[in-house]
C-alpha cells in the first residue's frame, strides 16, 4: 500500500498539521505501507522535518507572491498558491509514486483539490480536518477533536458518503505516547511546563512569563518549542535573567517534558491530546479558531482548565486559582487521562489499510492474544456464551480446536499486526458456521467486513450459517454488508457457490 501525505507547516500554519501527519505515517509505516510526503516550503523547511523522522519528501515550487485567496475556502490565503496550481503541481509530483491513498492535512483546499487528485491519481482521499468549514469530498475523514456529534458537525460540507473517525480515540499521537508514563500527582506545583505551539509567532510564551511574574511564583518554568519560533531569540535572552527558568528546543517528542511538571500552560491545539494522555493538569490558551471551538468543550468536561481571551493578568489569575486547587488539579488529571489511550494513529491507520488484511492460521502461540480479546467485556457482551473466562480451560479448547479436522480458526492480520480472530465450525464438507472477534481496541474501524470475507476465502466454504444475538446491531449490519440473508432474528445464510467471485477486497468496498 503506498500512502501519499499532502501536509505543510508555516509561521502561518503551524507545526501541528505536520506533527499529526508525521504520527499517522509512522503508524502506517509500521503496519508495512511505502510513505511519501508532499509539502512546500512556505517559510519552514518542511521537508527537513520529514527527513528528520526517516521518510522520503518532494517539493512543490515556491509561492510566487500573486495568489488570489478563494472566498468559498476560510484559510485559502494561507497555501500561498492558488487551489488550481496544487493541484497541478501535485500531480505532477506523485505521477510516478502512485499512491492507494492520498492523505490531506490543510484548510486551505477543499472537494474541489480532493476530487481532482482522486480522478487524477486514482487513488482514495483521507481528509484530516477539526473545523468542518468547506466543501469536502473524503473517502475517510479523521478529527480528532472533541465533538458531541461528529456526523452532525459534517453534515453540511461532506459530498459523499464517508467514514468518520471523530474524537480524541483517534487523536494521532507520536510512538513515545502509546506506553508513555503518567504524570504522577504532586499536592503542589513545584514547576510548570509551557508549550504554546511550535511557532508560536506572538510569543505567547513571553506573555505567560508576565503572568507568572505578576503572581510571583518562584518554582521551576520549562518553555517547550522548536527553532522555527521567530521569537526564539528574544525568549532566550528573557530567560537568561529569570531564575529558574529554561527553554527546551526541538525535542524528538514532548511525552517527558510534559510529565515532569505539575501545570501545563499551553495552546489548545493537537498538544491538548498529548496532555490528556499523560494526565497533567492543563490551562489552555486557545490561539486559532479550531482551538477556540474545543478548549471550551473540554473545560465543560473537566478536562482542563480554560482562558479564553488571555492577557498576563487574566491568566495569572487562572493559574494562581489552579495552584490553590489541589482537589481540581487532581480531577483535570484523572479525567484527561480517561480520554485518550494513545492509540489514534494506529487506529486511523488500520482504517486505510482494513482491506489489505490477511487470514493465517491459528496456533497455540495466539492463546493470550485469543483469551485477552475474547474475555473483553465487550466481546462478552455480544457473545452467545457471555461468561467469563478460565484460562486454563481456555487452552485446552483451543488445543482441541486445532485438532479438530471440521474446525479452521484463523487469525486476521494488517501487516504484522493481529487485529482479530474468525472460526468456521464445519457440518458437512463445504458448510460450515461463522463466527468472530475484533481486538476490542480496534471497533468501529471497518475491519470486520474485511475479515469476514478474507475468513471465507481461506476457508474455502460454499454455505456459511451466522447467529447473532438479536441485540448485536453492529454484527447484523456487518452480515447484511457482507451479503449473507437473513433468515430469521438471530440468523444468517450466504450461498457463496452462487455468487460471481469477487475478491474480498473488492466485495468489502
Amino acid at each position: 500500500m503506498k500512502i501519499a501525505f499532502r501536509v505543510d507547516a508555516s509561521a502561518a500554519i503551524g507545526t501541528g498539521h505536520l506533527r499529526r501527519c508525521l504520527s499517522l505515517a509512522q503508524a502506517l509505516r509500521d503496519l508495512k505501507a511505502e510513505i511519501c510526503f508532499l509539502t512546500r516550503d512556505l517559510g519552514l523547511n518542511s521537508n527537513a522535518i520529514v527527513a528528520e523522522h526517516g521518510f522520503v519528501g518532494r517539493s512543490l515550487g515556491a509561492p510566487d507572491g500573486i495568489c488570489n485567496s478563494d472566498p468559498e475556502i476560510p484559510h485559502s490565503a494561507w497555501a500561498q498558491v492558488s487551489q488550481q496550481q496544487d493541484i497541478s503541481e501535485s500531480i505532477e509530483a506523485l505521477e510516478d509514486f502512485t499512491p492507494d491513498w492520498i492523505v490531506i492535512d490543510t484548510y486551505a483546499f477543499d472537494a474541489r483539490w480532493h476530487e481532482a487528485m482522486r480522478e487524477a491519481m486514482r487513488c482514495r482521499i483521507a481528509v484530516i480536518d477539526d473545523l468542518a468549514d468547506r466543501a469536502l469530498s473524503a473517502d475517510l475523514l479523521v478529527d480528532q477533536n472533541y465533538a458531541p456529534d461528529h456526523r452532525a458537525k459534517y453534515a453540511d460540507v461532506l459530498t459523499k458518503q464517508t467514514r468518520i473517525l471523530g474524537g480524541p480515540r483517534y487523536a494521532m499521537l507520536g510512538p513515545a505516547y502509546a506506553d508513555a508514563a503518567a504524570y504522577e500527582f504532586k499536592g503542589q506545583v513545584q514547576s510548570i511546563g509551557v508549550f504554546m505551539g511550535g511557532v508560536d509567532k506572538d510569543n505567547h510564551s513571553a506573555m505567560v512569563l508576565d503572568a507568572l511574574d505578576r503572581i510571583g511564583f518562584s518554582g521551576g518554568v520549562e518553555i517547550a518549542t522548536t527553532s522555527a519560533n521567530p521569537n526564539l531569540d528574544l525568549l532566550s535572552d528573557r530567560v537568561r535573567v529569570r531564575a529558574n527558568t529554561s527553554v527546551s528546543v526541538d525535542l524528538p517528542d514532548l511525552a517527558s517534558f510534559f510529565t515532569r511538571h505539575d501545570l501545563q500552560i499551553g495552546a489548545g491545539g493537537g498538544a491538548s491530546w498529548e496532555r490528556c494522555r499523560v494526565g497533567v493538569p492543563t490551562l489552555l490558551v486557545a490561539l486559532a479558531s479550531n482551538q477556540m471551538a474545543v478548549a471550551p468543550l473540554l473545560a465543560a468536561a473537566g478536562v482542563a482548565a480554560y482562558v479564553e481571551s488571555p492577557c498576563a493578568e487574566r491568566l495569572g489569575d487562572e493559574i494562581a486559582k489552579l495552584m490553590a486547587d489541589a482537589p481540581r488539579r487532581r480531577t483535570l488529571s484523572e479525567k484527561s487521562r480517561k480520554m485518550v489511550d494513545g492509540l489514534g494513529a494506529k487506529r486511523a491507520a488500520l482504517a486505510m489499510l482494513g482491506s489489505r488484511i490477511h487470514i493465517r492460521r491459528a496456533t497455540q502461540d495466539d492463546a493470550q492474544l485469543m483469551f485477552e480479546w475474547r474475555g473483553d467485556a465487550t466481546t462478552r457482551a455480544v457473545s452467545r456464551e457471555a461468561g467469563e473466562l478460565d484460562w486454563e480451560n481456555h487452552k485446552t479448547w483451543l488445543s482441541g480446536v486445532l485438532a479438530d479436522p471440521a474446525r479452521k480458526l484463523y487469525v486476521g492480520e494488517i501487516g504484522d499486526l493481529p487485529v482479530g480472530v474468525i472460526r468456521f465450525d464445519f457440518s458437512e464438507e463445504a458448510r460450515a458456521e461463522v463466527s468472530l472477534y475484533l481486538d476490542p481496541s480496534l471497533h468501529g474501524l471497518g475491519l470486520g467486513p474485511h475479515m469476514l470475507l478474507a475468513g471465507e476465502d481461506a476457508a474455502n466454504v460454499d454455505t456459511v450459517d451466522a447467529t447473532v444475538l438479536e441485540e448485536n446491531h453492529a454484527s447484523h449490519r456487518l452480515f447484511e454488508a457482507c451479503s449473507y440473508a437473513r433468515t430469521g432474528p438471530t440468523t444468517w445464510i450466504k450461498q457463496r457457490r452462487f455468487q460471481n467471485g469477487l475478491s474480498h477486497q473488492q466485495s468489502a468496498s
